[in-house]
């Protein structure tokens, strides 16, 4: 099969042909129809992640079931497919309650064992970590659900519980950001969207985002995981915590991390209001030394931090009964679709993108 390979830390990715994987025991062979590409990948590919090389990245994904391996009980070959970026083992107290997003013998397809950046991809235990895909949901929009989508959509739903008429600070317009806006407000939340790139912060207004808060363009970009540290906004306010706190009334009840920094994190949190949700979903690699938080103000003010890492196939049905009746339109956050060598070109400088949305892969194209 055709495949984008990395064959060291940093290294320039190439489209090379590998064998096809082999159905693992309780797990199926899926021939990949759309993938996404987002920072995870970059981090994967920059060595911030304990893989293996060589290694095809790749852990957003829809497709067909090609092969089935022993013991699987629920899907056969043709079946229709998309899977969390996190697998379970589907046997630990965490899988047997729903929980298999922190199952301590996870598997990550483009982490742990090789991805969907390729024309199939071997996933485990499928019996618990496969989702059937309606046949009223294309294979694109299947993929934009495994990673970005699914986990703001847990963060915001399951981990900061949002509720009506909150206002909800979102850091970062990337692909998981945007997702955060969408499913904000359409959890009833009132939405800020902060970013440097207008063309992103536009597409947050028109996904529901009430106020947008431009930040100055010597800061890191969308969903970059650098830092945010000269901010300037429309109204010319440089401070992006008092600029919220203008805009809400002192504070904003939940503040979301979707870019993964020292400075993003620290201003999500100065953002809330007291006794407010702050919810850190963009990665933050310790370059030197693990970041600093303003941990005096979460004392102080009772703040709660909460973590939030994709979300269980067994979590699926609400997010996808909201997609079905029309309230989350995952598909309007697609930017582009590109072929296996253009994404083996743009991994390496992904970190700096500054696409309004999400890049999603077909690997059935040159």
């Amino acid at each position: 099969m055709r495949a984008v390979v990395i064959d060291t830390v940093r290294a320039r990715p190439e489209v090379r042909d590998v064998p096809e994987p082999i159905a693992p025991d309780g797990g199926v062979v899926v021939r990949v129809l759309a993938t996404g590409m987002c920072r995870s990948d970059w981090h994967g590919w920059a060595g911030h992640d304990e893989i293996t090389f060589p290694h095809v990245p790749g852990h957003e994904l829809a497709g067909v079931v090609a092969s089935v391996g022993a013991g699987v009980e629920r899907w056969r070959a043709g079946d229709r497919v998309t899977v969390p970026f996190v697998c379970g083992c589907g046997r630990c107290e965490w899988c047997r309650t729903g929980q298999a997003q922190i199952c301590p013998a996870q598997q990550q397809p483009g982490f742990t064992h090789w991805g969907s950046f390729a024309e199939y991809v071997a996933l485990h235990a499928a019996d618990t970590n496969l989702i059937a895909l309606p046949e009223r949901v294309d294979f694109v929009t299947a993929a934009a659900l495994g990673c970005r989508f699914a986990t703001a959509y847990r963060a915001l739903a399951g981990r900061a519980r949002v509720t009506e008429g909150e206002w909800v600070t979102v850091l970062g317009a990337g692909g998981v950001g945007l997702s955060a806006v969408m499913i904000a407000r359409a959890l009833g939340g009132r939405v800020i969207a902060v970013d440097r790139n207008p063309e992103a912060l536009a597409l947050a207004a028109a996904l529901g985002a009430e106020h947008t808060l431009l930040t100055s363009s010597r800061a890191a970009g969308t969903d970059s995981g650098g830092a945010l540290d000269i901010p300037a906004v429309d109204s010319g306010v440089v401070d992006i915590p008092a600029a919220v706190a203008g805009i809400t009334g002192g504070g904003s009840h939940v503040a979301v991390d979707a870019v993964g920094s020292e400075q993003t994190c620290a201003d999500a949190i100065l953002s809330l209001r007291r006794r407010g949700r702050h919810v850190q979903v963009g990665l933050l690699p310790p370059v030197d030394g693990h970041p600093r938080v303003p941990m005096a103000r979460v004392i102080a003010w009772e703040l709660d931090l909460l973590g939030s890492h994709g979300m269980a196939a067994a979590d699926y049905p609400a997010m996808m009964a909201l997609i079905a009746d029309g309230s989350l339109q995952p598909q309007r956050l697609i930017e582009r679709i590109i072929g296996l060598a253009e994404a083996a070109a743009v991994l390496p400088d992904f970190d700096q993108a500054t696409v309004a949305g999400m890049t999603m892969l077909d690997p059935t194209r040159p």
